[in-house]
């Protein structure tokens, strides 16, 4: 697992504070910067970029919080869908409410919540009633009129006018949200329409990380931003409008450029001038091109998420999640780039796991599988799963025995505390299988610490796992998810379910 950096941080966060303070300036009073991507825990940029801080958008955010606040939009069908956040297994509403607190850590001011194609859905009713009695402002905005093809009505009192006006008070304000089709872009042409009725200057930016406009198209990391946004449909392709006002390849996505042209004439219809944009490319704020260091290392990096997207839309297909165009499209990617799944080191070692435990005979009620793990000196761990423990939390305490110096034969579990977890499980709970998934053995490891001193050793180990890459031959189980999700290791599987059952208690 190399830890070479490619991407300086502190260049881009530089930079990119300039660059946004530069375009605030050209305005007299306020810009309304669409804010791309996650504020934080941004590890698809990690991953790809490393070196890139997963929490630098909250950083940058907290070195501008004097002249910037935070409207946050939320669109009202995520909320009555219960849309899932995959990579923290949350809901969008529930996001939201995390954003809000982690903003406030950060000392950053937030002007209102925006509920956006709101139409009275009774969970979006119930998400504003929560916000409002614990002091937060919030907005509902119904769906544009006109929207998408008729601008005379867009831009109007029937229009953007309709929307509730935001009261704001800072020469910037920071319109983002969880997820894409959150509202975001309406919301800031609504706030420039009020603006402009009342005579005030302000305008429109964009803040997006990827595709990085000044690398070519093809380019590992772009590729892998595509994958990224494989289940929505989004093309990267050369700017057309910047070519052609230009004469310079910028890098951009399908949506963007489908839209720019009707969304340059809103801006000059709203501000009765013309628009200072030539392209989609000049919309936005963003020079983390600028900060890669080594080109090398990043297009490797790029390559690895592009195998893990594949590998998770292959197992969101098994569950249901995606349809099968978004495998396909993440496998034409892969091809692209000359990759296949055993490209991914840890991929072939899990398979061989699972293979051992099935010559062996014993697995779990038939099932045999296997989980591998690459450690910072590039190291392999393996482990499979037995009647006692999911393969993935045999391969957890195998690795940190391993990083701790523990031989095998020393237990770090007491056989007295797995065989109460397993009467819990069984007796009292009811449940089918009786096998520790990770999260149960992380706390019965944290239990036999007080009386056991490997344990306390090798409990100590577990911070080192921190972005390992972990492969398991089968779609980890809720325990198992949420117990590696919290380790912070890179997770993949194969699209295979672990158990027969098609419910799991």
């Amino acid at each position: 697992m190399s830890k070479r950096i490619g991407f300086d941080d502190a260049k881009y966060l530089e930079t990119q504070r300039e660059a946004i303070l530069e375009r605030v300036k050209r305005y007299k009073n306020k810009l309304y910067l669409e804010f791309g991507g996650k504020l934080l825990h941004d590890y698809h940029a990690s991953r790809v970029l490393p070196g890139y801080d997963p929490n630098v958008k909250m950083r940058l955010i907290g070195q501008l919080k004097d002249e910037a606040e935070v409207v946050l939009c939320i669109y009202a069908g995520d909320i009555e869908k219960r849309k899932l956040r995959a990579d923290f297994g949350v809901t969008y509403d529930v996001d939201t409410l995390k954003l809000i607190d982690d903003l406030r850590e950060w000392g950053v001011e937030i002007s209102a919540v925006v509920i956006t194609r709101f139409s009275q859905q009774p969970s979006a009713q119930m998400f504003k009633n929560k916000l409002e009695r614990r002091g937060m402002k919030v907005y509902t905005h119904p769906i544009t009129k006109g929207y998408p093809t008729d601008i005379d009505l867009m831009v109007s009192d029937e229009g953007y006018g309709a929307n509730e006006y935001i009261e704001t008070t800072k020469p910037l304000v920071i319109v983002t949200g969880p997820g894409p089709g959150s509202g975001k872009l309406a919301t800031c042409l609504s706030q420039l329409y009020h603006d402009h009725t009342r005579g005030l200057d302000s305008g429109y930016s964009k803040f997006e990380t990827f595709p990085i406009w000044n690398l070519p198209l093809k380019h590992p990391v772009n590729v892998a931003y595509e994958a990224a946004t494989a289940d929505l449909g989004d093309i990267n392709l050369v700017d057309p409008f910047h070519l052609e006002s230009y004469g310079v390849s910028a890098i951009n996505y399908n949506r963007d450029v489908e839209v720019f042209p009707a969304l340059k004439r809103i801006l000059e219809r709203i501000t009765k001038a013309e628009s200072p944009y030539r392209s989609p490319t000049d919309m936005g704020v963003n020079s983390v091109g600028f900060a890669i260091t080594e080109d090398g290392v990043v297009r490797t990096a790029a390559k690895q998420e592009l195998i893990r997207r594949f590998l998770r839309y292959s197992c969101e297909y098994s569950m249901g999640f995606v349809e099968k165009e978004t495998v396909q499209r993440a496998e034409l990617l892969m091809k692209e780039l000359d990759l296949k799944e055993t490209d991914r080191s840890v991929v072939q070692p899990a398979r061989e796991a699972a293979e051992d435990a099935r010559r062996s005979g014993k697995g779990n009620e038939g099932m045999f599988c296997g989980a591998a793990l690459e450690l910072e000196d590039g190291t392999i761990i393996t482990g499979k799963n037995s009647p006692l423990m999911h393969s993935a939390s045999s391969l957890m305490l195998n690795a940190v025995k391993h990083l701790a110096g523990i031989p095998d034969q020393i237990h770090l579990l007491s056989p007295a505390i797995i065989e109460s977890v397993a009467h819990l499980k069984e007796k009292i709970l009811g449940a089918k299988t009786v096998s520790l998934d990770v999260e149960e053995v992380l706390i019965s490891l944290s239990i036999n610490a007080s009386i056991n001193p490997s344990a306390q050793m090798a409990l100590e180990k577990l911070s080192a796992l921190r972005g390992c890459e972990v492969h398991l031959t089968h779609i980890p189980t809720s325990g198992d998810e949420a117990g590696l999700r919290r380790l912070g290791v890179n997770v993949t599987s194969d699209p295979i379910f672990s158990s027969r059952y098609l419910f799991v208690s």
